[in-house]
């Protein structure tokens, strides 16, 4: 059993993460009963975090420190490291539901399989605080897993606001929670239909950099060697090539696998071998005829495969590609 928590004012002042007035730390001591535990199990079973999804987001967000540096999930506990706790603020709970329509593939008193289509923002952000898919949900459903916080209630995971396709919902704590698990063990398979730019000569490949944020650009990320960088794979498949054109070097459609789930991690890691992908306005290139006028990333989630959380079921969706993008391949068809 643990020792008694001690709640802190501040964190040490080397650490960059800024409580705020409404934040409050906790510091534990790891006794010999602790020893060989990972961390996010550590963390989880302590009263105020409550479960291991949340400690898993509180350590990847950089709000657990042990002995003052911050340590991956899987970290294995000694007797007597000081793990220091920041617990944020409950998240803004002031959403109002909308009555926006969802492309519902599948749902039960668990969860709801969904198709996102290109342009709807995930959960609120600064700029985007109505019209996102949690406002739609809040109208769709009654109850809705409440352990990404109040701003995001059944996320289980994002796709950026221009990818369109298939996502999880879960609709009670435990749900979201397992599905949460079942992503972080790479338990879920979630591919993507990505156009890129140039002609990959390799039938398949993967790419393992870690992506961290780009300095000085909130919005963007990039791949680094930075401690703070997180570890990323993603594999890909080639669909189809199309030979180059007046505007364009060719093109490659791709199917990919996410083996993580970092921000923006296809299209960083596409950009990164070279081949961007098409309409990408971040991480993209060309001008708007080499994008054939596309000004979306040509990215969408097209087939995902999990177990049901609660009744074990194996579960298999795909989603076609929506008509914007096909527009693109059946322009490309002739090469």
């Amino acid at each position: 059993m643990m020792n008694e928590h001690r709640y802190l004012d501040s964190l040490d002042d080397d650490y960059s993460f800024e409580p705020g007035p409404d934040a409050r730390t906790i510091e534990v001591i790891a006794l010999a009963a602790d020893a060989g535990k990972r961390l996010d199990v550590f963390v989880g079973a302590i009263p105020e975090v409550e479960t291991r999804s949340r400690a898993t987001r509180y350590i990847e967000e950089g709000l657990v420190l042990v002995n003052g540096v911050l340590q991956a999930k899987k970290y294995l506990l000694q007797e007597g490291d000081d793990v220091r706790i920041t617990i944020p603020p409950p998240r803004s709970s002031h959403l109002e539901p909308e009555y926006i329509p969802l492309d519902i593939r599948f749902e039960d008193d668990e969860i709801i399989v969904l198709s996102k289509e290109a342009g709807m923002v995930v959960h609120p952000a600064p700029g985007h605080y109505s019209g996102t898919l949690v406002n739609a949900l809040l109208a769709h459903s009654l109850e809705l897993g409440k352990l990404q916080g109040g701003d995001r209630p059944g996320i289980v995971h994002r796709l950026d606001m221009d990818t369109s396709g298939l996502m999880l919902v879960g609709k009670t704590d435990r749900a979201q929670s397992r599905l949460q698990d079942a992503i972080r063990e790479r338990a879920v398979d979630r591919r993507y239909l990505a156009l890129v730019h140039g002609w990959i000569a390799p039938e398949t490949g993967i790419i393992d950099a870690p992506i961290g944020r780009a300095p000085g650009d909130k919005l963007r990320m990039k791949i680094s060697d930075s401690e703070k960088a997180k570890e990323a794979q993603t594999t890909f498949k080639v669909i189809e090539r199309f030979e180059p054109g007046r505007y364009d070097d060719g093109f490659t459609l791709l199917e990919c696998k996410l083996f993580t789930g970092r921000t923006h991690q296809i299209r960083v890691h596409m950009r990164y071998i070279g081949h961007p992908i098409v309409g990408d306005p971040a991480y993209g290139r060309g001008t708007l005829p080499a994008n054939h006028y596309l000004q979306r990333q040509f990215l969408h989630s097209y087939k995902i495969r999990f177990t049901h959380p609660i009744s074990g079921e194996e579960m298999h969706f795909e989603d076609d590609l929506p008509e914007d993008l096909q527009g693109i391949i059946n322009e490309l068809d002739p090469r």
